[in-house]
């Protein structure tokens, strides 16, 4: 469990790719001062595990099903990407209860500076928007975000210039793709309206099994 407050921006200086999945090598700093193997790591919101380290990288292994539901299979040699270590809950919890369990992926429609803040709008698919509120919460590339409005087709969202420095948030363009993870109490109320039969039930997910096959996956 992670709180999507970002400790730090690594970046990816391995990538390699197989049949079984893909083994990536991040450098990181902070988060390096505790970080053991078989710990989970928040890599741009999808919760991995650390299977091997150094004093100054870390190493997680990618199914081909991550690989197709997150952005994490279009991450090239040098690309920055928003890590976290698990939260502990007898510390502060700065944004709210983020699972690391991606569930969808958004694009940046428009991106404009209000003032200081960098204004983007993303689209996102339906089974997102529907638990999006304005003033709620979501999960942003493993960032937690506070939504300012929803609209039919995307949400946006206000990033003050803190956070667009030190995530990655503040190096995408309009066209970029975002990991997305609704809010956790959302989706628990979600389910509830649906046993007592007040909503139908959530779809399947989609694998994208054309990327799979592109990669050579299956």
């Amino acid at each position: 469990m992670f709180s999507g407050i970002v400790e730090e921006m690594g970046a990816v200086s391995v990538l390699n790719k197989g049949l079984a999945g893909t083994r990536l090598t991040i450098i990181a700093s902070t988060i390096m001062s505790d970080l053991t193997i078989g710990a989970s790591v928040s890599v741009n919101g999808t919760c991995l595990t650390a299977v091997a380290r150094t004093d100054h990288d870390f190493s997680v292994d990618v199914s081909p099903e991550t690989l197709a539901v997150t952005t994490l299979g279009g991450l090239t040699s040098g690309s920055p990407v928003n890590l976290e270590r698990a939260m502990k809950l007898n510390e502060r919890i700065g944004g709210h209860m983020v699972s690391g369990h991606v569930d969808g992926i958004g694009a940046i429609r428009s991106r404009h500076q209000d003032g200081n803040a960098l204004i983007l709008e993303i689209e996102a698919p339906k089974e997102i928007l529907r638990l999006c509120v304005q003033k709620g919460s979501i999960t942003v590339d493993g960032i937690s975000l506070t939504i300012n409005d929803v609209t039919e087709r995307s949400f946006v969202v206000s990033i003050i210039p803190h956070t667009a420095k030190v995530t990655t948030l503040g190096l995408k363009q309009v066209g970029d793709k975002l990991n997305l993870e609704s809010d956790l109490i959302g989706k628990y109320v979600e389910r509830l309206l649906q046993e007592r039969g007040l909503l139908p039930p959530k779809p399947t997910p989609v694998i994208d099994t054309d990327y799979l096959k592109r990669r050579g996956l299956i």
